[in-house]
């Protein structure tokens, strides 16, 4: 005979209490999402000759370039050093997202963040 208020199969627990730690599990990773959102994140490449922010949103924000770094003769170097910039800003954003959640699911897995 199944237990009031328990799982069929006899396992224990309340399913009013189980569906509100989920929904407050949600609440707390949709903020954690909109305070990710805000973020920005800076990284450099050459030695800090390129600098870049982008932001939680997925937004490269900024630039900023030495003047040192900018040889018309060698336009491809540059353009190899933001991307450099600009993907190590991304991954320094998504490892911080990764962490965030990690801490709200216990490290569940595939449960929110901002998937870059």
């Amino acid at each position: 005979m199944a237990r009031k208020g328990g799982f069929p199969g006899g396992m224990p627990g309340n399913m009013n209490n189980l569906m509100k730690q989920a929904q407050r599990m949600q609440r707390q990773m949709e903020e954690t999402t909109k305070e990710l959102e805000q973020k920005e994140y800076t990284a450099t490449s050459g030695g800090g000759a390129v600098e870049v922010v982008v932001s939680g949103k997925k937004e490269l924000l900024s630039v900023k370039l030495s003047p040192e770094v900018v040889d018309p003769d060698d336009i491809e170097m540059l353009q190899d050093l933001i991307v450099a910039a600009v993907n190590e800003a991304y991954r320094t954003a998504e490892a911080d997202s990764q962490s965030a959640m990690a801490k709200l699911t216990g490290g569940l897995g595939g449960l929110g963040g901002l998937g870059f």
